[in-house]
């Protein structure tokens, strides 16, 4: 039987408590390519409201998947970066998008048919 941390029932939960959320998986993808301000990840995500993708940043940078750098110039500059525990979760997005893609084309199979 697979053991699990004591706080969680499976190291599965565990990860789906940390990327889980609406934005939190695609937020980490965009920042794969390096860093990003808030104004880039709301284009990026046009169906993400402010509201939604400023708390889906909070909770990442608060479990410490993603670094916010504040910079003190006017007008306020904030930048967004994955940390050295985001970085681990690099393969788990690249094979979720490796599955997302070939689902994507079996419904385009489908469509096909």
């Amino acid at each position: 039987m697979k053991t699990c941390p004591s706080s969680f029932n499976c190291p599965v939960e565990a990860t789906i408590e940390l990327i889980g959320g609406k934005y939190k998986s695609v937020i980490l993808w965009h920042l794969t390519d390096g860093i990003k301000r808030f104004g880039e990840l709301k284009r990026l995500l046009p169906r993400a409201t402010e509201k939604m993708l400023a708390q889906q940043l909070r909770d990442l940078e608060r479990d410490g998947l993603i670094i916010r750098t504040v910079y003190p110039v006017v007008p306020p500059k904030v930048e967004y970066s994955l940390s050295d525990l985001g970085r681990t979760i690099i393969p788990v997005l690249d094979a979720m998008c490796g599955w997302g893609e070939g689902y994507l084309a079996s419904l385009k199979e489908k469509d096909r048919e």
